[in-house]
């Protein structure tokens, strides 16, 4: 290091009792934690300020042109989105898109075909029509015109006026030019989409051939050109973002409450069962995996009769209709099947340490039992975070729904009976659709950067301020432990508040960019990949599996480097650059002593995360396996993306609720190792509890003498 930083962070009282520059005693002073600050990193502060202005302004844009709506229903041939009350007609019970001309579903299914599924005539209905079994049935347009029928007296009809037609319009009904048409072909409720089943019904089909209806083109491309429509990727994507506003109930309590209580349990437990936590934590985490890969397994159809539906509602068992979803479904199964399988072998791996790991979490639990409002003090950020998250989510479903409704520029035959106009219409008789533009794709990528960003930097704040107690424990020896606030905590967290937001956001500002830049290197390489055709090498393979491995140890590197920045910060008050040179070489000094001591800790610490996370998203599991999420309107298309963002919001409830045995472990190390470098290998400021946890002076040597 540059030089010692006693000045700053502590040497012996001097005689008097308060007259040196960095005295821990004495009324002048105020303590070596107090010492010499001032604001830090200002600018920093002004760009978080203003890019949160900027996030509230992407995030009206989305309330004001967004409707989440239409992440789960289609849009009918007059732009309206189903479900929509505000519609004309009010389509508010009628949420199910039917596709009324299966010529026309015939015609946009052909290869080089120049129509359109999207400008096939489709309606709302609140149910998929089925044929008769021994007549015709009709399915006639929206009731306008000279057809005298509220919505609902069309809806108590089966969406049936066909006995009130002029001969005009039921001719032209004959031509499949509306505006009723023949139920042919029996259909059932994929994701609110009406998919035909290429199967006619003799009855209903020799009734039209009786009647002189046009002829109905019999074929499986009915059926596909539907399927495809419905599991391209754009589909698929929209009902993902759509799951989470189904599944918010879920997201609550497994995702925010359950957390919170298993993250209190677990401190609650380290405090006074320490010496049992670390083999708990390993076996409920390998048991934890097992079930949530059962679980997968389960989803996947692997494993009993419970595989993913595509179909909302009951239907014909004899119909197998497969989605896109099921497919992702298996593939994560089989990532958690190597997942559990890694998991397995790293715990036997790490069985012999685990003892290790025992006398790490000791000191930490001293300190939780000396300065006890710790165990609480995550509530604050937690509250912060869950309101941040509650408003992040409801812009981000607006966002995802903010393209505008556009019609389409066909060339094909789509002429129709015009009810208002009491004729055949061929003009304007395309669909609609939801057109996105370059400028929304970047609103939604600035709002996923800035969820990033605040999530780190509320756990930075969270981790300074408990750094800064634990710091106070430490560095306050027992003859002047007077001094040390009734509530260290809350002057933590005032020093952070006037002094160090400017550094922390700087320092969470650091990890965002560089998590986005692997993002943005991984999804150019994704693209790379599918765009070139040929076989990739072996050294081409070698290449990208050393680069991403190179991006993640930088990664983890910073974030290293961050957390011990944060703890040099609320110690002296410095800004993030001159805190985390203090902290590097504080490090390299000491790379032996701290490794020993605080490797395996993180690995017990992170597999407490993990098991929290994994406990809170196997309840998630269970909570969607109710008949509530696999019937009518809250029937999600997969509990794959749910489960997903559960798990991540238990990940970091628990990393706020666990920093505090992780930051007080780290502050306290590295408080000791400069307290013993700054001494000749005598710490002067360790309290009595961090030498007995440390158990015998043989152990305080290990630390003090490195290698």
């Amino acid at each position: 290091m540059g030089g010692p930083l006693g000045a700053i962070i502590g040497r012996h009282p001097t005689a008097a009792g308060g007259d040196g520059d960095g005295q821990i005693g004495g009324g002048g002073g105020g303590g070596i934690i107090r010492h010499n600050r001032k604001c830090r990193d200002l600018v920093f502060l002004v760009i978080f300020i203003a890019f949160w202005v900027a996030m509230i302004v992407n995030s009206s844009f989305g309330f004001n042109q967004g409707n989440p709506l239409r992440l789960t229903y289609g849009l009918d041939y007059k732009g309206n989105v189903c479900g929509n009350r505000h519609a004309k007609p009010d389509l508010r019970e009628l949420m199910v898109r039917y596709w009324l001309n299966p010529n026309q579903v015939y015609l946009s299914g052909i290869e080089n075909s120049q129509f359109n599924l999207a400008d096939a005539r489709s309606i709302c209905l609140m149910e998929c029509p089925v044929p008769s079994e021994d007549g015709l049935n009709w399915v006639c347009d929206y009731p306008e015109g000279d057809i005298r029928l509220s919505m609902d007296d069309w809806i108590n009809r089966d969406y049936d006026y066909y006995e009130f037609l002029t001969s005009e319009m039921r001719n032209s009904s004959l031509q499949l030019q509306g505006p009723c048409y023949p139920v042919i072909f029996p259909s059932v409720n994929v994701y609110w989409n009406c998919q035909f089943i290429a199967r006619a019904s003799n009855v209903s089909l020799r009734h039209w051939q009786q009647m002189g209806g046009v002829n109905i083109d019999e074929n499986i491309i009915i059926d596909k050109t539907i399927h495809r429509a419905i599991n391209s990727p754009s589909p698929v994507l929209k009902r993902y973002v759509a799951d989470i506003g189904k599944a918010w109930p879920v997201l609550i309590v497994c995702g925010g409450i359950l957390p919170v209580f298993l993250s209190v349990i677990w401190l609650l437990m380290i405090r006074h069962f320490v010496a049992g936590m670390t083999w708990i934590t390993v076996i409920l985490f390998n048991a934890l995996v097992i079930s949530v890969t059962m679980f997968y397994y389960t989803k996947a159809g692997w494993i009993g009769n419970d595989a993913l539906s595509v179909v909302i509602g009951e239907h014909d068992p004899y119909i197998h209709i497969s989605g896109r979803e099921i497919n992702h479904i298996r593939a994560v199964a089989v990532l958690m099947t190597i997942v559990m399988i890694i998991a397995f072998l790293s715990s036997l791996a790490i069985i012999r340490r685990i003892l290790i790991a025992t006398s790490v979490l000791k000191v930490a639990a001293k300190v939780i039992g000396e300065v006890q409002a710790l165990i609480i003090f995550p509530i604050l950020p937690y509250v912060i975070l869950a309101v941040f998250y509650m408003f992040w989510f409801s812009a981000a479903l607006h966002l995802f729904s903010s393209g505008q409704i556009l019609r389409n520029d066909c060339s094909g035959n789509c002429c129709s009976f015009d009810l208002k106009s009491n004729k055949i219409n061929c003009d304007n008789c395309c669909g609609y659709r939801i057109h996105y533009t370059r400028n929304i794709g970047i609103s939604i990528l600035f709002h996923l950067f800035g969820c990033y960003w605040a999530t780190q930097f509320i756990i930075a704040c969270s981790s300074t301020v408990i750094a800064g107690s634990v710091a106070s424990y430490y560095w306050a020896r027992g003859e002047i432990s007077q001094e040390i606030p009734f509530l260290p905590v809350f002057s933590s967290m005032k020093r952070l508040l006037r002094y160090s937001l400017g550094s922390v956001a700087l320092g969470s500002l650091v990890v965002s960019i560089v998590e986005w830049v692997r993002f943005i290197l991984e999804a150019l390489r994704r693209r790379l990949r599918h765009s070139d055709p040929a076989p990739v090498t072996c050294i081409g393979k070698f290449m990208s599996s050393s680069s991403q491995c190179c991006l993640g140890c930088i990664d983890w590197i910073i974030k290293s480097v961050n957390r011990n920045a944060y703890i040099m910060i609320a110690i002296t008050g410095k800004g993030f650059s001159k805190a985390s040179a203090i902290a590097t070489g504080l490090i390299m000094n000491n790379i032996l002593r701290i490794g020993k001591v605080n490797v395996i800790g993180d690995v017990i610490l992170y597999l407490g995360k993990l098991c929290v996370s994994l406990f809170c998203a196997l309840f998630a599991f269970l909570m969607l396996d109710t008949h509530k999420y696999k019937s009518a309107h809250n029937k999600i298309s997969s509990p794959l993306f749910p489960v997903l963002v559960t798990w991540g919001l238990g990940y970091i409830v628990a990393t706020l609720f666990f920093a505090v045995v992780e930051m007080s472990i780290d502050t306290i190390i590295l408080s000791f190792c400069q307290d013993a470098e700054e001494h000749q290998g005598t710490a002067q400021y360790a309290p009595p509890l961090l030498m007995e946890t440390l158990d015998s002076q043989g152990e305080m040597q290990r630390l003090t003498q490195g290698s």
